[in-house]
């Protein structure tokens, strides 16, 4: 589904398949030993606890959890099938849901780890989120400056030198990075990828924003790095990742929930529903370069074979588009009106996709659902498996209007909430 302008970058080949197809066609290869991947994993968490006895730590790594889908996964896997002790590491960016703070709240539960929890002032997020969404059109830079960061400030603090990531996301999307490269976290792909090409002395000075607003987002020193010997993993370079089996896992084991309603940005239940302003967020994608996490999700399933091409394209014409609900709230938290909003995305706008009418409405100069698919496309068709995305097996994790989800009774997950909830 990904057009050619999609970000990260992504890249074409001569048959017309993108990068991010051929990431995931790799990971099906047969002369990837994914046995033996678990076992280097083994070996590393080997380490991981042996140097924790020789330091005296009782933990013997670091989780960056949110309370999603993935932290939940990333947690039972490393404690209850590799009996480890992991420190969980939570930095609340203050735009929760509802269903976010239940499921972090049932993650504690359940797994009986524990946690620090570091939360974003208000003051300093409205600043932050502010100049951020006039500078590079994100409202959310203070996320993932926050989660990049404020886990190696513990690590250094706790003296822990293992931090463990479930999938590297940029790969799973469009391959930016190839299965063979098992790449680690590094500071450089932080400022670059996850921060927008800003380090938080950046921002010192504009939008009123001090040294200790960016406080939480200050990397460690290479001393302070190289003294404790932390290293960033991901595990989506050890294991066959999947993550609609693993949330099921997930459901089943530890009771983690989904949402029950219609999306206004997407048709899966089950990803990105702790992130209040994701909706916000992923508009912007789409203001900026023309798609949306419509077609981050529709990719995804046919990849796996769970969604034809034609259910992806009529997926992405009703979702990418879409103005969120909770617009409105978000620029009153701002402080801008719609139209000083709009203004702020016009000069951001990819050329390659937008231009203006003679009326001055922008316009898309071409979408995904627009073309044809021909001879090309299918020569490339996914074969098909059982578990598909609209069978009623599934209604509780992808919205089905003939098959809606059926309530949970928490309100939690039962009801979108237009603000979000600091704690």
């Amino acid at each position: 589904m990904y057009p050619e302008n999609a970000k990260p970058a992504i890249i074409l080949d001569d048959e017309g398949v993108c990068s991010g197809c051929r990431y995931h066609e790799s990971r099906g290869r047969l002369e990837v030993d994914w046995s033996e991947r678990r076992e280097m994993l083994e070996r590393i968490l080997d380490e991981a606890r042996d140097l924790a006895r020789v330091r005296g730590n009782s933990h013997d790594c670091i989780i960056p959890v949110s309370g999603g889908k993935d932290s939940h996964y990333q947690v039972w896997l490393l404690k209850k099938k590799y009996g480890m002790n992991p420190l969980l590491v939570t930095f609340n960016h203050s735009y929760n849901t509802p269903s976010g703070l239940r499921n972090l709240e049932n993650l504690m539960e359940k797994s009986g780890c524990d946690m620090v929890r570091f939360t974003a002032g208000l003051d300093s997020v409205r600043r932050i989120s502010r100049y951020m969404l006039e500078t590079v059109g994100d409202l959310t830079w203070h996320y993932h400056a926050g989660i990049r960061t404020f886990p190696f400030q513990v690590a250094v603090k706790y003296n822990i030198p293992l931090i463990v990531w479930g999938e590297h996301g940029f790969a799973e999307l469009t391959g930016m990075v190839s299965l063979e490269d098992f790449v680690e976290f590094t500071k450089w792909s932080r400022k670059e990828h996850d921060m927008r090409g800003y380090e938080p002395e950046d921002l010192i000075g504009k939008n009123g924003i001090t040294r200790a607003d960016v406080s939480p987002y200050v990397y460690p020193s290479d001393e302070e790095i190289e003294r404790t010997e932390v290293r960033g993993i991901y595990l989506s370079n050890f294991f066959d990742w999947d993550a609609k089996r693993q949330t099921e896992l997930m459901i089943s084991e530890w009771g983690f929930s989904g949402v029950t309603y219609e999306r206004s940005r997407t048709f899966n239940l089950m990803a990105k529903i702790e992130d209040h302003a994701n909706d916000v967020h992923d508009y912007l994608k789409f203001l900026k370069f023309g798609y949306g996490r419509a077609t981050d999700d529709a990719s995804t399933e046919i990849r796996h074979g769970r969604m034809t091409r034609e259910e992806g394209l009529a997926m992405v014409r009703h979702y990418d588009h879409r103005e969120p609900p909770t617009l409105d709230f978000y620029c009153d938290f701002l402080g801008l009106s719609r139209s000083q909003f709009y203004g702020l995305v016009d000069a951001k706008r990819d050329p390659a996709i937008w231009t203006r009418s003679a009326a001055g409405e922008w316009e898309r100069t071409d979408a995904i659902w627009r073309q044809a698919i021909s001879a090309r496309e299918e020569a490339q068709r996914v074969v098909q498996v059982q578990d598909r995305v609209f069978l009623e097996s599934n209604r509780q994790h992808y919205y089905n209007p003939d098959l809606p989800p059926l309530p949970t009774g928490d309100l939690a997950y039962d009801l979108p909430s237009l603000r979000f909830r600091v704690a």
